[in-house]
C-alpha cells in the first residue's frame, strides 16, 4: 500500500503539467484591443482609480478572492522541518482545496526565513496583494507570534489554520458530544495530550465555549505542564498548574474527556476504562490515532470518538472549516477572522450535523439515513450545504463584531450566490467513487494485456473501489505487472485460451449457442468465439461469474460492443440499449445520448433513449432536466430532424407529464435560462438549464461531445451504456488511466443498482 501510494503520489504530481494549480485569464484576450485594455494603455484607468480610491482595488483586481498559503516549511504535515521547496506540494494541495470547496483562488508562497522577524516583514511586505493570508506548516512556538504581530499590522483576514482548523471542528464535535452525553463544559474533566499549535488552539476554544481553565491538563513529550517545570515557553505556561508529576493514565482516571494531538497508540484499553461515564475521545494523530477506534469502541460502549481518519466514523477534517471561513471572511472585507468568527463556524458546523441529511450525502456513505449521534456529531465533508451555512455564519459573525468593511444587505441572495459558485467544484465523481467503496463488485477488464488497464486495475484494487479480473495471456499479463512493479497480487486473471479454461469455455458455449442458434450460429462457432475475451467476458457476466464488465481499450467501439449485444440482454421494457457521456462542466455534469450506437435514431426510439438517460441520470441522484435539440427551436423551422424530436417530445409530455423535458429546441436556449425566459417562457424546461442533450442522431452527438472535450476543455466520462440487463461499459478506444478508472467506478455503481433494482423485484 504505502510502496503504491508512494508511486502514485510522484506520478499525480509530476504527470502531465508539474503541480497542481495554474492561472487563467477571466477576461478576453483574443484581439489587440482586449490586450490593450488588459495592459497598456487601457490598464492605466483603474490604477488611477485605485490610486484615488484605494478600496477600489477590490472592484478593479482579484484581490477580494485571492488568498496567499504561506509556509516557511519548518513543520510540515507529519514530517518536520522539511524547508520551502519541500513543502510547496502541500501548500498548492491547499490552494486545491481552496478553490475546489469555495472557489477561492490562490497564490502558493514558501518563504526561505526562520526567523519570525524577518518572515513577519516578508509577509507584510507582500500582503497588498492579497484579500486574506493563510499561514501554513510553520512551527510552534514562532507560528505564535508570527499570525498574531500580523494580525495586528495587517488589515486582512489572517489565519494559522493549523492552529485554528482543528480547533474549530473538534469545539464543532464538542458541542454536539455534550448535547448527546448531557453534560455541560464547565464541569468538563480535559486532558490534553500535545501541546503544539493545533493543541492549544483547541484549548483556548474550548475555554471560550466555557471550558474551566482548572479543569484542564495538558501533557506535551516531557510530561504534564506544571508550574515546577523550568522548560515551558511563554505558551505553555498558559496552560500549567500546580499540579504533581502525574502520568498520562493517572490524568485520564475519572477524566470527560481525552484530546489527542500526540502520537499513536499512547492510550490502551484499561485507560480508556478509568474515563468517566460517557467520555468523549478526540484521537487526532494520524494516520494512526492515539488508540485504534476498534480498540476503543469495543473496549466500552458508551464512548463518543473521533479521529483524522475518513474511513470511520467522526472525522475531523480541517476542509470542514477554512474554505467555508475564509469564503465568509473575504465576502464581507474583514479586516481579521476573530474569535467570533471561528465560534459561529463551529456553532454552524454544530447545527449541521443535527439537520437531516442529503439524500447524496447518505449515498455517498452508503447508509440509509445518517443522522446525529454518537457516530454522527461532525458533518462530512462532501456535504454540499456547508458552503452555505459555514460561510454566512462567519460572514455575520464578522459584521455583528465590526470587523467587516463590506457588510451583506441581503443574506439570502448571499446563500444563493454560495450554492452558485459551488458549481465550480463537480463532486459527481466523488460522490461515484465513495459509493462504490461502499459495495466493490467484481469487474471483468476484457483487456489486461495492456499496462493502462492493469494501471487502472491497480488503482481501483487499491482504493477500494471494485474487484478486478484480469483478462488476457496470463503470461503476458504477470510480465507487464512485473516490469512495472504493479501491486496486484493476489488478483484472478483468467485466460478464455488456456487449457485450464476448457469446461467453463464449453458450459459458456453451449449456453451461447442456445441464444444465438436461430441467428445463424452454430456450436461450432460459439465455441471459436469464446476464445475472445469479449464473448468471454460478456458470457462471465451473463452466466453470474462476475457483477460487471469494462472493455475496448484496444478495439474499435462496434467491434467490442458487438459481442456483448449478442450475449447480454436488453433490460426489461427495452428494445434498444444506447450510449451516454457526462460532460463535467462548471456549471455542473450534462449527459449526452445517444452518442454511440443508434445512428439515426426514429421518433420512438428516440422515447425509449431519453428514458434510459433519465434512468441513469436519477441514479447519480440528479434531476433530469431533458432537452430534444435540434436546429429549431418549437417549429422555427422545418425537417425531418425537429419534426421527430416533435413527435417525442409530444409523446413524453402525454405519457409522462411530470417530466421536465421539452423541445424540439436549439442547444444554446436549452442550456441558457435567460434567452430561455426571453423567447420561450412557455416551456417545460423555466426555471434552469437543461443537463440533458438528447441528439437527433449519431452524427450529431458524437462531434458534440468530442468538441466540448478538445475545444472546451472539459473532462468527459464515458460511453456510459444505458438499457442493458448487465452493467457492461465499452471504453473509447486509446482512453488514459484515469478514464478508465472513471470508467470501471461507473460500472460498479450501475452493477450496485442493477443489484438493487433486482432484489426488490422478488
Amino acid at each position: 500500500m504505502d510502496k503504491l501510494f508512494y508511486k502514485d503520489a510522484l506520478n499525480y504530481h509530476s504527470q502531465g503539467r508539474p503541480g497542481k494549480l495554474e492561472v487563467i485569464p477571466t477576461k478576453p484576450y483574443s484581439t489587440q484591443r482586449d490586450l490593450s485594455l488588459a495592459y497598456s494603455p487601457g490598464v492605466a484607468d483603474p490604477c488611477l482609480a485605485i490610486n484615488k480610491t484605494p478600496e477600489d482595488v477590490y472592484k478593479y483586481t482579484g484581490k477580494g478572492n485571492l488568498v496567499a498559503v504561506i509556509s516557511n516549511g519548518t513543520a510540515v504535515l507529519g514530517l518536520g522541518d522539511i524547508g520551502p521547496e519541500a513543502g510547496k506540494p502541500v501548500m498548492e494541495g491547499k490552494g486545491l482545496l481552496f478553490k475546489v470547496f469555495a472557489d477561492i483562488d490562490v497564490f502558493d508562497i514558501e518563504v526561505n526565513e526562520k526567523d519570525p522577524k524577518k518572515f513577519i516583514e516578508v509577509v507584510k511586505a507582500i500582503a497588498p496583494t492579497f484579500g486574506g493570508i493563510n499561514l501554513e506548516d510553520i512551527k510552534a512556538p514562532e507560528c505564535f507570534e508570527i499570525e498574531e504581530e500580523l494580525k495586528r499590522q495587517l488589515p486582512i483576514p489572517i489565519m494559522h489554520d493549523d492552529q485554528h482548523g482543528t480547533a474549530i471542528i473538534t469545539s464543532a464535535g464538542l458541542l454536539n458530544a455534550l448535547e448527546i452525553n448531557g453534560k455541560k463544559i464547565e464541569n468538563l474533566k480535559i486532558v490534553v495530550n500535545g501541546a503544539g499549535a493545533a493543541a492549544v488552539s483547541c484549548t483556548k476554544l474550548y475555554i471560550k465555549l466555557g471550558a474551566k481553565p482548572e479543569n484542564i491538563l495538558m501533557f506535551d513529550s516531557k510530561g504534564v505542564l506544571n508550574k515546577k517545570r523550568t522548560d515551558l515557553n511563554s505558551t505553555k505556561l498558559q496552560f500549567a498548574h500546580d499540579t504533581p508529576d502525574i502520568s498520562l493514565e493517572d490524568a485520564l482516571k475519572g477524566a470527560d474527556m481525552f484530546l489527542g494531538l500526540s502520537v499513536a497508540g499512547v492510550i490502551k484499553k484499561h485507560m480508556l476504562l478509568a474515563m468517566a461515564e460517557n467520555p468523549i475521545v478526540f484521537a487526532l494523530a494520524n494516520p494512526i490515532p492515539e488508540i485504534a477506534y476498534n480498540d476503543a469502541m469495543s473496549t466500552r460502549d458508551d464512548i463518543i470518538m473521533a479521529t483524522g481518519r475518513s474511513d470511520f466514523p467522526n472525522q475531523i477534517n480541517n476542509v470542514l472549516g477554512f474554505p467555508y471561513i475564509f469564503r465568509g471572511a473575504l465576502d464581507v472585507r474583514a479586516r481579521e477572522i476573530n474569535d467570533e468568527m471561528k465560534l459561529a463556524a463551529s456553532i454552524a458546523l454544530a447545527q449541521l450535523a443535527k439537520e437531516p441529511v442529503p439524500e447524496e450525502v447518505n449515498i455517498a456513505f452508503n447508509v440509509n439515513n445518517l443522522r446525529f449521534g454518537r457516530e454522527y456529531i461532525i458533518p462530512k465533508p462532501t456535504d454540499p450545504r456547508l458552503i452555505e451555512r459555514v460561510a454566512p455564519a462567519v460572514a455575520k459573525a464578522a459584521m455583528d463584531s465590526g470587523v467587516a468593511r463590506n457588510p451583506i444587505k441581503n443574506m439570502d441572495n448571499y446563500v444563493e450566490e454560495l450554492r452558485k459558485r459551488l458549481k465550480t467544484s463537480n463532486p459527481l465523481l466523488r460522490q461515484i467513487k465513495t459509493r462504490a467503496k461502499h459495495n466493490p463488485k467484481r469487474v471483468v477488464l476484457a483487456d489486461a494485456e495492456n499496462y493502462k488497464m492493469l494501471k487502472a486495475a491497480e488503482i481501483v484494487l487499491n482504493e477500494g473501489l471494485a474487484e478486478p479480473i484480469l483478462m488476457g495471456n496470463a503470461a503476458k499479463i504477470k510480465t507487464i505487472i512485473q516490469e512495472n512493479e504493479l501491486e496486484l497480487h493476489g488478483v484472478e486473471i483468467i485466460d478464455p485460451r488456456s487449457n485450464e479454461q476448457n469446461g467453463k469455455r464449453k458450459q459458456f458455449a453451449e449456453a451461447l449457442f442456445q441464444r444465438r442458434q436461430r441467428k445463424g450460429m452454430t456450436f461450432t462457432a460459439a465455441r471459436s468465439l469464446l476464445m475472445h475475451r469479449n464473448y468471454f467476458g460478456a458470457m462471465m457476466l451473463s452466466t453470474g461469474y462476475a457483477d460487471a464488465m469494462v472493455s475496448g481499450l484496444t478495439r474499435n467501439y462496434p467491434d467490442s460492443v458487438r459481442p456483448v449485444l449478442q450475449v447480454i440482454d436488453k433490460a426489461e421494457g427495452n428494445r434498444i440499449a444506447s450510449g451516454m457521456y457526462i460532460v463535467n462542466t462548471k456549471k455542473g455534469p450534462v449527459f449526452f445520448a445517444d452518442c454511440t450506437l443508434n445512428i439515426d435514431p426514429s421518433w420512438e426510439q428516440l422515447v425509449e433513449i431519453t428514458l434510459q438517460t433519465c434512468q441513469s441520470v436519477r441514479e447519480f441522484k440528479l434531476v433530469p432536466r431533458v432537452a430534444l435539440v435540434s436546429y429549431s427551436s418549437f417549429g422555427s423551422a422545418e425537417g425531418k430532424v425537429p419534426e421527430k424530436q416533435r413527435k417525442a417530445v409530444e409523446y413524453l409530455h402525454k405519457n409522462y407529464p411530470d417530466m421536465i423535458v421539452d423541445g424540439e429546441i436549439q442547444a444554446n436556449a436549452a442550456l441558457n435560462p435567460e434567452l430561455l425566459n426571453e423567447s420561450f417562457s412557455f416551456s417545460k424546461l423555466m426555471g434552469g438549464p437543461a443537463n440533458v442533450l438528447i441528439f437527433p442522431n449519431l452524427e450529431s452527438s458524437n462531434i458534440a461531445y468530442k468538441l466540448m472535450q478538445e475545444l472546451g476543455g472539459f473532462e468527459v466520462i464515458g460511453p456510459v451504456l444505458n438499457g442493458m440487463k448487465e452493467s457492461v461499459q465499452i471504453l473509447q478506444m486509446g482512453s488514459s488511466v484515469n478514464e478508465i478508472v472513471n470508467m470501471i467506478t461507473i460500472a460498479v455503481i450501475d452493477a450496485q443498482n442493477k443489484s438493487e433494482a433486482h432484489h426488490n423485484s422478488k
